[in-house]
């Protein structure tokens, strides 16, 4: 505080060099500090990646996939309000429709993309990186990176953490199965990863990652917020006064320990450069693509066409049925925005133990396969920062009014049921979302 205080006064009394300050290049180049920071980190990661890696030094799978993740969490349980928690995870339609995103659409079109690359038979293309890329495919959507972006878009934040729960328990079940599928036979029978040592203990051990990390924290922060709403109202007023992200902290560290691990397990000495080269421009394409197919899929063009007019008393019996399950499909741009990070993105946290535990004690190869679900993590994270403020204007209308945390107002969650039943714009009042909270 003393410093930032005599850095005020110093620009005070330079007005030249506050205006450098303050000109709208140097705002975005500082607006740009999680990238300088994750430079940092992925240095530091090269050239001493037993620190953070898992297994290393500070045990990285526990201080940082645990401790780090499950702060995020915490964040978000201290933040968002328990009603409007629980009227969120009643939202089937959007969890189905990210459901199928995150594990059918994306998974299928990677597998249809890579039975193309090994059928072209490019020596330049590591076989075991395609296994790779079919394994991030099957992943569930991310645990942190999502929660955070969403946040900061001013998207539906709390169905968000909805969906990190639901996607991920679900992916301890999904992923191998997915994995199998299409592994079972040519052209990628070489990369099965049956092993019933492995996958026996695949499942507890995800249970323990969502449970420690995810449910734990989320249920201490709605505990402390509604019983003691004062303090998690002074400590969230303190994170917002001095602008502390600590969403944006976490993430930093989740990001260090992964690029920690690739680098130990060589996953980056291990391939042709052409390969890495070849990886980074097909994440990039795919996440982007996958981005525009949830948006089609959030809001498709036709319903509104079909459904323009509210049914009334002289509508018929068909058109109102129609009306009511297909309606809600359409969804208001809050939900949207939750939908645009859910759907593409893909976990490390959990992605690096399913893809371990499926593949048990034969990990010769194993730097390969988490090559692209590294790679992944990066991009989705630096693409979905991009989109970050476009998103957080197009959805400006939706944003609810900032209240008390301790308030509670039944109407609200009405109101919200009622936009997201009808897919509408209307805006969701008396809500308490902290920029802050991941």
């Amino acid at each position: 505080m003393l410093n930032c205080a005599r850095w005020n006064r110093f620009l005070d009394e330079h007005p030249a060099i506050l205006r450098v300050w303050n000109h709208p290049i140097t705002e975005f180049l500082k607006s740009q500090w999680f990238f300088y920071v994750l430079a940092i980190f992925i240095v530091i990661a090269r050239f001493a990646p037993n620190f953070a890696r898992d297994g290393g030094l500070i045990k990285g799978e526990y201080s940082i996939g645990y401790g780090a993740v499950a702060w995020i969490f915490l964040q978000s349980g201290l933040s968002m309000k328990t009603s409007r928690l629980m009227a969120n995870m009643t939202n089937w339609r959007a969890h189905l429709t990210i459901l199928v995103l995150s594990f059918l659409v994306t998974s299928s079109i990677v597998y249809g993309i890579c039975c193309g690359i090994k059928a072209a038979n490019d020596k330049n293309i590591d076989d075991w990186v395609l296994i790779g890329l079919l394994m991030t495919a099957a992943c569930p959507t991310t645990v942190a990176s999502n929660v955070l972006m969403t946040t900061e878009a001013g998207g539906n934040d709390l169905l968000c953490v909805c969906e990190v729960f639901i996607g991920n328990l679900l992916g301890a079940f999904i992923t191998p199965a997915l994995s199998q599928l299409y592994t079972d036979r040519a052209p990628f029978e070489y990369g099965n990863p049956a092993n019933g040592n492995s996958i026996g203990s695949l499942y507890g051990r995800v249970m323990k990652q969502v449970g420690l990390s995810v449910f734990v924290p989320l249920t201490v922060g709605q505990i402390a917020q509604n019983m003691l709403p004062k303090p998690t109202k002074i400590y969230l007023d303190f994170l917002k006064k001095y602008k502390l992200k600590i969403g944006s902290y976490m993430l930093l560290l989740i990001m260090f320990s992964s690029f920690s691990t690739a680098f130990y397990q060589r996953s980056f000495t291990s391939v042709p450069h052409a390969t890495i080269i070849f990886v980074c421009f097909f994440n990039l394409g795919i996440y982007l693509f996958f981005t525009l197919i949830s948006y089609a899929m959030a809001r498709p063009f036709f319903i509104p066409i079909l459904f323009n007019e509210v049914p009334d008393e002289s509508s018929s019996k068909f058109y109102t049925t129609m009306y009511k399950i297909f309606r809600p499909f359409y969804y208001n741009k809050r939900d949207t925005v939750c939908i645009l990070f859910c759907g593409p993105a893909k976990t490390a946290a959990l992605g690096v133990s399913l893809i371990t535990s499926q593949y048990g004690d034969n990990k010769s190869h194993l730097g390969k396969l988490l090559l692209p679900l590294v790679l992944y993590q990066s991009i989705q994270v630096l693409t979905a920062s991009l989109l970050v403020l476009p998103l957080r204007k197009w959805c400006a209308d939706e944003q609810p009014d900032i209240t008390p945390i301790e308030s509670t107002d039944k109407k609200a969650i009405e109101q919200y049921m009622l936009s997201s039943s009808r897919g509408s714009s209307d805006i969701e009042k008396n809500d308490c979302i902290d920029e802050n909270a991941a």
